[in-house]
């Protein structure tokens, strides 16, 4: 049974390989037997979590890009197929959130920033987009391969305050869903596309907007807990196994989908 779950031989990408989501789920992958490059803009977070890895027993190596230029993802994909000579798994956790697009409780709607909305679209779609052209393209030359999308529970359903990001969210689903139906019918059934949808996991980008300065939780923090069947947020680790049985052998014949790991909260209604 344990075979089904081994990664050993295969090679993975995690864009935004140097968060705290991105860079648990790269660690797991490593101990699952995969080759990582660990992708991301900061160069001291990509080559502390390659020291992990190594530290561990697995082999990593910092990719330093960002997945908006293209030129910087051909770049990490020439230095992985000269190191390796081949791309399995494609993690893309690159993403995130901005003030401009986000609609404070004393703002509306029109109130919006155009410019932050855009950037936050791109990120988080072409952010997805990108990388998988580029880094997609040795497994559909090979026929081959899996892809695990980022999204998250604000793709599903209305979540105050934060259209730019629901709505980025939301496209990747789409994607996610478009790519694999693509990607089966074209070149048969080695190649496969899913999602990953976290609830709500304490980041860099929102801790402020769920944990006070003491760690206790702001009231949208409170919301949010009372909202999630099992009254807590996740922890990063807990992404590892889905996303270790979406890029192994185990889920060979699950493609299109998109798996919540929310502790409930996408489940329950509020009542």
């Amino acid at each position: 049974m344990n075979n089904l779950f081994d990664l050993s031989g295969k090679v993975a990408i995690v864009t935004g390989g140097t968060g705290v989501l991105g860079g648990a789920m790269a660690k797991g992958l490593a101990a699952a037997g995969a080759k990582v490059g660990i992708l991301g803009r900061s160069e001291d977070s990509a080559k502390q979590n390659v020291k992990d890895i190594e530290d561990s027993g697995g082999e990593a190596v910092p990719l330093i890009a960002d997945v908006l230029v293209k030129a910087d993802l051909e770049a990490a994909r020439d230095k992985i197929m000269d190191k390796w000579g081949r791309i399995d798994i494609l993690v893309n956790a690159a993403g995130g959130n901005m003030a401009g697009a986000t609609i404070n409780p004393d703002q509306s709607f029109l109130d919006l920033d155009d410019e932050a909305l855009e950037n936050v679209m791109d990120l988080n779609f072409f952010g997805t987009y990108h990388p998988t052209k580029v880094f997609g393209e040795d497994m559909i030359k090979n026929e081959r391969g899996s892809i695990v999308h980022i999204s998250s529970m604000a793709a599903d359903r209305a979540i105050t305050r934060v259209l730019g990001y629901s709505a980025a969210k939301s496209a990747v689903d789409n994607f996610t869903k478009f790519l694999a139906t693509e990607l089966a019918i074209k070149y048969g059934d080695g190649l496969r596309v899913n999602a990953i949808a976290p609830g709500f996991f304490i980041g860099e980008q929102n801790r402020d907007l769920l944990l006070n300065e003491d760690g206790s939780l702001t009231e949208r923090g409170q919301t949010i807990v009372d909202n999630t069947p099992m009254k807590r947020f996740g922890e990063k680790e807990e992404l590892i196994g889905t996303v270790v049985w979406l890029a192994s052998e185990a889920s060979k014949f699950v493609t299109g989908t998109v798996i919540p790991v929310d502790g409930g909260f996408s489940a329950y209604s509020g009542v």
